[in-house]
């Protein structure tokens, strides 16, 4: 059997590369623009390798009892990561992926099919539009994992959009972005401050180093209006691979400080990351 061979392709929103794992068989790594963007295992869909997806996956498995199904919403597609660990852990669970870069979507049904049937539905859509949209009280979680190259959008950061996602969730159903900042941490402080202005319940699993200010990286915000099962979490969070903290309560109070909600006419992206923060060679 031939040697996996990596795939180069211009898609809507940059250069996509597809990289296999020599350690793994069928194993890929994606890029866009040199920056990682998802990591997949086809025959161990439920092997997570990057520590931010770890942190939603976290979310996901405290969201309901084990292997029960949920109807999740995925903003942001990439390689189709975390939509392939719900359908391989939550047998039965539907799922929405939506993406505006409808090339890197062909390029993954292309070179990384999804197992039929999966109950994944794939839109080539921007995230808010159809958000906005999309029937309310449909969805159990929803996952923000949205980047234009590096960068969240600026009109997924703000109120109206924290009130779309609010519409579509369930009573008790939960929001989770995965966030990127560092130090003093303008964005993120935005983003907890603007999701609390919505939501009842505010959380945030993180690195203790990215919380020091110590480095630029990843951070996952949770909302909900239904309390968030901090406990579990947090000792999902703190025995991973990856370990992490998560805060609530006071100490998040004590982190958005006196940082203001965020709205349409004065959202901006989120911060370009140093060089070399994500980006491989």
């Amino acid at each position: 059997m031939p040697e996996p061979v990596a795939v180069i392709r211009e898609v809507d929103h940059g250069t996509a590369k597809l990289m296999p794992d020599v350690d793994r068989p069928r194993a890929w790594l994606l890029t866009v623009d040199g920056a990682p963007q998802s990591y997949v295992d086809l025959d161990e869909p439920a092997h997570l390798e990057f520590e931010y997806a770890r942190r939603l996956a976290h979310v996901l498995d405290v969201a309901a009892d084990p292997e029960a199904p949920l109807d999740v919403v995925h903003l942001g597609g990439g390689a189709l990561t975390l939509p392939r660990y719900v359908a391989a852990t939550r047998p039965g669970s539907r799922q929405h992926v939506v993406d505006a870069d409808r090339g890197l979507l062909q390029l993954v049904a292309e070179c990384l099919p999804l197992t039929e049937p999966s109950g994944i539905e794939v839109h080539g859509a921007d995230a808010r539009q159809w958000l906005d949209a999309a029937p309310g009280n449909s969805a159990d979680i929803l996952v923000a994992d949205v980047f234009g190259g590096s960068r969240v959008p600026a009109h997924l950061t703000t109120v109206a959009y924290a009130r779309a996602a609010d519409r579509v969730l369930r009573p008790g159903g939960h929001y989770a972005a995965n966030l990127a900042d560092g130090a003093p941490f303008t964005f993120l402080r935005s983003q907890l401050a603007t999701f609390a202005e919505v939501f009842e319940e505010v959380a945030l699993i993180a690195e203790p180093s990215v919380l020091r200010g110590r480095r630029f990286g990843n951070a996952v915000l949770i909302a909900g209006h239904a309390p968030i099962d901090v406990t579990a979490l947090a000792r999902r969070t703190a025995s991973d691979v990856f370990p992490a903290r998560v805060e609530h309560g006071d100490a998040l109070r004590r982190l958005i400080g006196g940082a203001r909600p965020v709205h349409d006419g004065d959202a901006v992206a989120s911060p370009e990351p140093p060089d070399g923060a994500f980006s491989i060679g």
